[in-house]
């Protein structure tokens, strides 16, 4: 059954007198509640063509939408929610002359899957069902109105609206009076909007399921244009300038021979260009056949932008590192614009097309491949141009004006705040300066430390050490191991609020008598592509396993651990590697928690790869099959001795709860030492900020009470 506030407070409590080999506790120097305590910055969106930018910040769950205006650029807030219900608030999305502003409350836009029957998330178990719906506000003045249920909206030149509900593309007027209409009709499932720069037509991808076309909607009186239509999956269209033509990336469509499951093979794809008047084109470049060439699974994927000059931009994984390339629209030769060992994130294109603003990990400052700085590029040749630098961390640009630009910034200590630097890099200011909360415990939080240890096989670690130089004698070591798996843990707080939220889990466990190492493990991005897409990994090995393993022994011979009292914890495929830790080595983690992991892969294989199609070809299905099985936590249930605490939401949308549910019964039959904290209509990634309070306390109290942290606080965690 869930676990109280108020029964929390009193585990904490009484803490003290629980734990094994504690001596006098003293206080601790800020609470778990303090810590989580700060506004996170996120869903930076800029107009087109004003000078205007808005972002959502979340306050302890309390989620609202700011926006500035250039050249001062003073934040004023525009919504006034006040509850801490869950609902997310996504998608800002400006009409060209931004003046008008669009977003979408509801929802759970990070999941691999929509529940039962598409419900919304209603993670405060509210007695009314969710909705997921699209609001507008004037930014003339006057408070949001809410126009319809939908989600995915673009608003043309013109002002008109368009939105998906079910899959289909609608409309209505953007002051919420009129009736919501289907805009038109089309047998696939439509989603990624995006008018033509005049506001006249539509374009849009219509998924067929074992292929998809890109669609154009010009008026109701015409036909729909399906572009260069072929057995391909086409998707991202993108409007050139002038509106003559779409560009867009194609991927084959689904079939040939069964696929290889536990062998990687290239997954090439191509840009064509298309005529919007007939929709006729053809092919302007093409990958190469090789692994590298393959699909980018990143942030953005193709990231596909129609630039000045006539040239298309998109990024690739060509010479084993995530970079930005840019080719003639007319075909020709790709052109690397961002060469070098590191990684290109997120980006955007200037508001004269003639640059991209992109986020990487390099810089002058030592330890950069763990942080991210802006940079400028143009998109004809090979000029990087570093826009911010040391040792805070700035991601997700936009373009502000025609030439600022905004951002996210963070470091070590400060939590996410929005800021904006001047597109030579001069000039960088902070927009919400103040807006941290007065006790929130920037002084006392600690710089992490930039490590690296070797795997068994010889893989280069990278993690972050969190290590206070207090007196006294060994603490108890943990490992964290971050979910996705392709994220990067960094050297500050990070530009998920997942993940921001762990990074703050570990400050506190780091100033309550802990040592903790965050360990970036194979499958993660930010080290090149075969660390990223590794052989035998996962479902299909497992070998990431030996670089928990490795950071486990490189923290058992860290001055000031105590080998002995080594524990593990992690969230959704984080949780799948403490579980494995817990399974496999009992003897090296001594307790861990768990929070919605993976502990069955082979229940999980059609989800993964697409549900088997009936004919005689099998392909290597029961070998793949059989070695899942082995890759997972369950099939080494039987040497597993540690406590482990479970934390799942019941409404999880990423992992099945039925991995959680399973595994608590393998336990429970093994007389295995075990605790659960479910959190009922709560998804993957908790929305209500009380969710994640209690999860987060129960982890460090779980953790303190097994391993035996000597200086944990008598003072409730929770208690502001």
């Amino acid at each position: 059954m869930p676990i109280s506030r108020a029964f929390m407070c009193m585990l904490l409590g009484s803490l003290a007198a629980a734990m094994p080999g504690a001596s006098k506790p003293r206080a601790a120097d800020f609470t778990m509640a303090q810590v989580l305590h700060y506004p996170f910055a996120d869903e930076l969106a800029a107009a087109e063509r004003a000078d205007r930018i808005a972002w959502v910040r979340n306050v302890d769950g309390v989620r609202n939408v700011w926006i500035a205006d250039g050249p001062a650029f003073r934040p004023h807030q525009v919504t006034h929610y006040t509850a801490d219900d869950g609902q997310e608030i996504t998608q800002l999305t400006f009409s060209p002359d931004g003046t008008h502003l669009v977003y979408v409350r509801g929802g759970d836009h990070d999941a691999n899957w929509p529940a039962e029957g598409n419900l919304a998330p209603d993670p405060d178990a509210s007695p009314q069902q969710q909705m997921v719906t699209i609001w507008a506000a004037s930014l003339a003045g006057g408070a949001p109105v809410k126009i319809a249920a939908g989600d995915t909206p673009a608003i043309s030149a013109r002002g008109t609206l368009a939105y998906t509900i079910n899959d289909q593309v609608w409309t209505a007027p953007l002051d919420g009076k009129g009736k919501p209409a289907r805009l038109f009709f089309d047998r696939g499932k439509d989603s990624d909007l995006h008018w033509s720069p005049e506001g006249s037509r539509l374009a849009f991808v219509s998924n067929r399921g074992d292929h998809a076309f890109i669609g154009e909607f010009v008026s109701k009186d015409k036909p729909l244009i399906y572009v260069a239509p072929s057995t391909s999956n086409d998707l991202s269209p993108r409007w050139s300038p002038d509106g003559s033509k779409i560009a867009f990336a194609r991927r084959h469509g689904d079939g040939g021979p069964p696929p290889p499951i536990l062998k990687q093979t290239p997954q090439p794809w191509s840009i064509w260009v298309a005529n919007a008047a007939d929709g006729t084109g053809r092919a302007v470049w093409s990958s190469p056949d090789t692994l590298a060439g393959s699909w980018p699974d990143v942030e953005g994927e193709a990231n596909l932008r129609w630039a000045a000059g006539d040239r298309l931009v998109f990024l690739a994984y060509l010479d084993d590192w995530p970079h930005l390339y840019s080719v003639p629209a007319a075909g020709g030769a790709s052109l690397l614009l961002t060469p070098g060992a590191f990684m290109v994130e997120h980006v955007a294109l200037s508001r004269d097309r003639k640059f991209m603003i992109y986020d990487a990990n390099t810089g002058k400052t030592v330890d950069d491949d763990d942080r991210r700085h802006l940079f400028r590029v143009p998109v004809d040749r090979a000029a990087p141009v570093a826009l911010t630098s040391g040792e805070t961390i700035e991601w997700r640009p936009v373009a502000a004006s025609g030439d600022r630009v905004a951002f996210v910034s963070t470091g070590a200590q400060h939590p996410p705040e929005i800021g904006v630097v001047d597109v030579d890099g001069s000039h960088r200011a902070t927009l919400d300066a103040g807006a941290l909360p007065a006790d929130f415990p920037v002084a006392q939080l600690i710089v992490p430390k930039s490590v690296a240890f070797n795997a068994a096989d010889g893989t280069l670690v990278h993690g972050q050490l969190f290590q206070r130089r207090d007196e006294g004698g060994a603490k108890p070591g943990i490992i964290f191991v971050h979910g996705g798996p392709p994220r990067q843990m960094l050297l500050g707080w990070h530009y998920m609020d997942y993940y921001s939220n762990a990074y703050a889990v570990n400050q506190y466990l780091a100033a309550h008598g802990f040592v903790v190492l965050s360990v970036n493990y194979r499958l993660g991005i930010g080290y090149g592509r075969k660390f990223h897409q590794p052989d035998r990994a996962g479902p299909t090995g497992a070998s990431e396993y030996q670089d928990v393993l490795a950071g486990a022994q490189f923290l058992q011979h860290t001055h000031g651990v105590d080998a002995q009292r080594i524990g593990m914890w992690g969230g959704s495929y984080g949780g799948y590697l403490t579980a494995l830790a817990l399974a496999r080595n009992s003897d090296i983690f001594k307790a861990g928690v768990d929070l919605h992991g993976v502990h069955d892969w082979s229940r999980l294989l059609d989800e993964l790869g697409g549900k088997p199609v009936t004919r005689f070809e099998k392909g290597d299905r029961d070998a793949a099959l059989k070695v899942a099985w082995t890759s997972s936590p369950d099939a080494s249930v039987d040497r597993w001795k540690s406590p482990v605490l479970l934390i799942q939401g019941d409404d999880d949308r990423n992992v099945p709860f039925q991995q959680t549910i399973d595994l608590a019964r393998r336990l429970e039959a093994r007389r295995l030492p075990f605790e659960e904290l479910v959190m009922p209509d709560e998804i993957h990634g908790f929305l209500r900020h009380e969710s994640w309070l209690r999860a987060d306390a129960a982890t460090a109290e779980f953790l303190a009470r097994k391993l035996g942290a000597q200086n944990y606080t008598r003072s409730g965690a929770l208690d502001r």
